[in-house]
Order: structure tokens, then C-alpha cells, then sequence
């Protein structure tokens, strides 16, 4: 975007900010944001928050550098970690609630929404996986590990379209911005 694009206003906050305060207004216990590109920026934003830092120095390395450094930062009883994008602050709440209660309602080591039979975010990923997952190259990433195991992998419907999109282009940020208006 030629922009840090967590730090972008969105809704009278920045991105950044409207997706922790979606995600501690869920049934999550612990947060942990994985600082990488611009992190003094982005450190100065949700400092304030009650959430832990990690920084990831592979950053440039991909998106599954940043799930790793968080998966290593987790505490040691951690039951499932929830992997949420940093520039989707439209997925709200509910959302993630409806993630955390199929996981607890149905045993399944992932769990994802889907919306009209597409997969989207956030994914939430059991401990048992967590080796793995360290194992992975930044091939296909998570994708790899939801390959390998399909048969514990439960796909979440809801209604809201959301979990499909996130901020990648101006155009997108200026779509998403129309849609709060």
C-alpha cells in the first residue's frame, strides 16, 4: 500500500486498534500481537491495551514467520491459539465467539468460518498442533497444515461476509472505509 497499513485511521481508531478491541471484546483470555514491519508505530498504538508483544525479525519472511513468533510466545497452558489478520478489523466478535464455541462444542483441532463455502478467518489451531506448525516453510503455510488434517478440521457457517476480506490495496482500505459510513 506504501503506507503502514495498521496504523491507518478506520472508524475514528486505527486498523490495528478496532481489530484488538474486537478481539477483547470476545471470549479470548490472552492476546498477543506479533510486531513486525513499523513496530515502534504500531507498539505506540496498543501499548495501551491489555495484550502482550512479541516481535517477529523474520517478518518480511511471510505471514507464517508472524504465526510461529506467537505460537512461541504463547503460555505454556494455552489450550488453542486463534490466528486473526491484523488488517481485518471488520471481523467483530461474534464472529470469533462463534470460532471459540464450535471449537469447544465440537472437539476439532481447527476450526474456521466459512461463508458461503468459502474459508475464511480467523482460524483457530489446537496445541497439539503447535510442533508442527513450527515445522512449516512458508510455502503454503497454514493451508499445509489444514491438508494434512482434514478430518479435524471443522468449517464454522455464519452469515457474515467479512471473514473474507481484509486490507491489502488502497482500493480495498477505501472499500472497507464506504462500508463503516
Amino acid at each position: 500500500m506504501g503506507t503502514p497499513k495498521m496504523i491507518l485511521p478506520f472508524g475514528g481508531k486505527s486498523i490495528i486498534e478496532n481489530v484488538i478491541e474486537n478481539v477483547i471484546s470476545s471470549n479470548i483470555d490472552n492476546i498477543i500481537i506479533v510486531l513486525g514491519s513499523n513496530k515502534e508505530k504500531v507498539l505506540k498504538l496498543t501499548e495501551k491495551y491489555p495484550v502482550m508483544h512479541c516481535f517477529n525479525g523474520n517478518y518480511k519472511e511471510g505471514m507464517l514467520s508472524s504465526v510461529k513468533c506467537g505460537f512461541e510466545n504463547l503460555p505454556h497452558d494455552f489450550r488453542a491459539a486463534l490466528v486473526l489478520l491484523g488488517d481485518q478489523p471488520m471481523i467483530r466478535s461474534s464472529v470469533i465467539d462463534l470460532v471459540i464455541k464450535t471449537y469447544n462444542n465440537f472437539g476439532k483441532g481447527l476450526v474456521l468460518p466459512v461463508y458461503n463455502n468459502k474459508k475464511g478467518h480467523p482460524l483457530l489451531i489446537d496445541k497439539k498442533y503447535r510442533n508442527e506448525i513450527m515445522k512449516l516453510d512458508g510455502g503454503e503455510g497454514l493451508k499445509e497444515l489444514l491438508k494434512n488434517h482434514p478430518d479435524d478440521l471443522y468449517e464454522a457457517g455464519t452469515e457474515d461476509p467479512s471473514i473474507l476480506r481484509d486490507i491489502d490495496t488502497t482500493e480495498d482500505y477505501n472499500k472497507e472505509l464506504h462500508q463503516i459510513i
